[in-house]
């Protein structure tokens, strides 16, 4: 009988895989599609997403001991810094606009898999939609006539917020925010205003995925992003969104970088990624820096950085003097996000028998204050001999 499970779980993730039938696997894997929810009403209050369109999320209710639990993630997708890539977002990548992709795969942390995801399972859950391009932080009134964008990121962020709380999100004994890549940053940003928004919760936690962008001191490293960054905040507006508390002291700017508003978060914050995550490293180290990891080909130099950077990155995240507060799990594989495939139990990174859904859910419910970090000083590939 084990044997024959095994068998089917095997042939399941190979025919899935292929998305040649979808239903047994899809139950078996714990994996579903959510049908989106436009919210009409932040239409009147200028939260649009690029192209005009109203706002989504993807709702799927709790049920069973899970029905008073809630977990809101705001989803990623990289930003738009000129005029041509916002346009292009709405056309090209889906996250410009809600006219078009009407349902949404829920996996990973969604997984309605008792075995793969023991301790989320059964939550209310719901997926943000990302469509204005700035990572939730946008607020430009005025609209220009030629391009027709909308930079209101922000203005969906509340309005989100709103409908979720009329839905029950007030009523939640347990409520997560989280946030992957992009949505990493406005997930520690909101995480206070979340908490003030369910006063009545016993437990508020955000949970950042893969989402932590350091600013790195090494001046070839540093110049892509700062010019990223720069860019944003001129074509979003977003510096009204930062924390006064950073831009009362700093360039905007540097606001943006996780390790100088940390200290300002007062709720619970549990931070998930790789120190050589794929994005920063092909950003601010090398465009190939995957491929050499991947073929096992690096040179010294590109270890050299690598080294490097691990070293500031470490030395960004927030002390190991109060896990409670401040729980990591920062692995070294070089990849990009975990909340969908990498979270369930049997993907999940493993560092010293422990995995980065394990680490969070003990954090999550009190039940030991992980602070992880694995020993290897270069990126691991994804791909096994």
């Amino acid at each position: 009988m084990v044997m024959a499970t095994r068998t089917l779980h095997l042939f399941c993730l190979l025919v899935c895989s292929l998305a040649i039938i979808k239903s047994e696997c899809a139950k078996d894997l714990g994996s579903y599609n959510v049908t989106k929810t436009i919210l009409k009403n932040a239409v009147s209050k200028g939260a649009v997403c690029l192209d005009g369109s109203p706002p989504a999320f993807h709702f799927e209710p709790g049920f069973g001991k899970g029905i008073g639990n809630w977990i809101v993630q705001l989803s990623g997708g990289a930003w738009c810094t000129n005029v041509k890539e916002c346009q292009d977002r709405i056309w090209d990548k889906n996250v410009g606009s809600t006219n078009f992709t009407d349902s949404w795969n829920f996996q990973g942390i969604y997984s309605e898999n008792s075995t793969a995801n023991p301790d989320f399972y059964n939550w209310n859950k719901v997926f943000v939609r990302y469509c204005d391009g700035g990572a939730f932080t946008g607020d430009v009134e005025y609209v220009d006539h030629v391009t027709n964008l909308h930079f209101r990121g922000a203005r969906i962020f509340e309005a989100a917020m709103e409908e979720l709380l009329a839905k029950g999100l007030k009523n939640a004994k347990n409520a997560i925010l989280a946030g992957s890549s992009a949505g990493g940053y406005p997930t520690m940003l909101y995480c206070d205003h979340f908490r003030s928004l369910l006063p009545n919760t016993l437990r508020v936690k955000c949970l950042v995925d893969s989402g932590y962008f350091i600013h790195a001191k090494n001046p070839m490293q540093a110049r892509g992003f700062e010019k990223i960054y720069n860019s944003h905040l001129t074509l979003h507006g977003s510096t009204k969104a930062l924390p006064k508390s950073c831009t009362s002291k700093m360039n905007p700017l540097l606001c943006f970088f996780p390790e100088n508003m940390q200290q300002h978060i007062k709720t619970p914050l549990f931070i998930a990624m790789s120190a050589f995550d794929y994005y920063q490293m092909k950003t601010t180290i090398d465009p190939n820096a995957d491929r050499c990891v991947e073929n096992r080909t690096c040179t010294e130099r590109q270890n050299k950085a690598f080294r490097e950077f691990r070293s500031e990155f470490l030395s960004a995240l927030p002390k190991s003097n109060n896990p409670k507060l401040r729980g990591v799990f920062i692995d070294s594989v070089i990849h990009h996000s975990a909340l969908s495939y990498r979270w369930t139990l049997e993907n999940a990174i493993m560092i010293n028998n422990l995995s980065a859904p394990k680490a969070f859910a003990d954090w999550y419910f009190d039940r030991k204050y992980w602070y992880v970090i694995d020993k290897h000083d270069l990126p691991i590939p994804t791909t096994k001999d």
